[in-house]
């Protein structure tokens, strides 16, 4: 991570020039068809439970940080609460031998071989998502949101 690289952060009716070092809850916010996709590109901010919690009343909420040390790490928030904590999108696999009570139904067996080896498909998929283009993706996102300061972990 470069600490001394700059973004630009913008609220309705304001811009500003922030660096990512001084700004480590920094949100990327771009709609979607759906609803929004909030990124964090230098960290899990995005991720926290406080975040997803909040962001999900109402509606579902899927979120995902890339771990350099651990992987894809996923959890699924719905109507403010976590409803799957611990989830690993684009990982999942779908054996013929697991047991009766154990089996998925037939649209998460899709969903997991859709999405087998692209995490961030699955999180789309999982929240109900249907991006036009790459853009929530690959950036730059619509606007630029620091969150109050807080324990986000809650």
């Amino acid at each position: 991570m470069n600490s001394s690289m700059s973004v630009s952060v913008n609220a309705p009716g304001s811009a500003a020039t922030v660096d990512q070092a001084d700004s480590p809850a920094l949100l990327g916010v771009t709609d979607v068809p759906g609803g929004c996709v909030v990124s964090r590109p230098w960290g899990y901010a995005a991720y926290t439970y406080g975040v997803t919690k909040r962001l999900s009343a109402g509606t579902v909420c899927y979120a995902m940080y890339d771990s350099p040390k651990s992987g894809k790490q996923g959890s699924v928030s719905r109507n403010g609460g976590i409803v799957m904590p611990d989830t690993h999108p684009g990982g999942g696999t779908v054996a013929h031998d697991e047991p009766a009570e154990e089996i998925l139904p037939a649209e998460e067996i899709l969903t997991a071989y859709l999405c087998r080896s692209r995490a961030v498909a699955c999180c789309f998929a999982g929240a109900g998502l249907r991006p036009a283009d790459a853009r929530p993706i690959t950036g730059p996102p619509g606007m630029w949101l620091r969150p109050p300061d807080r324990d986000w972990w809650t």
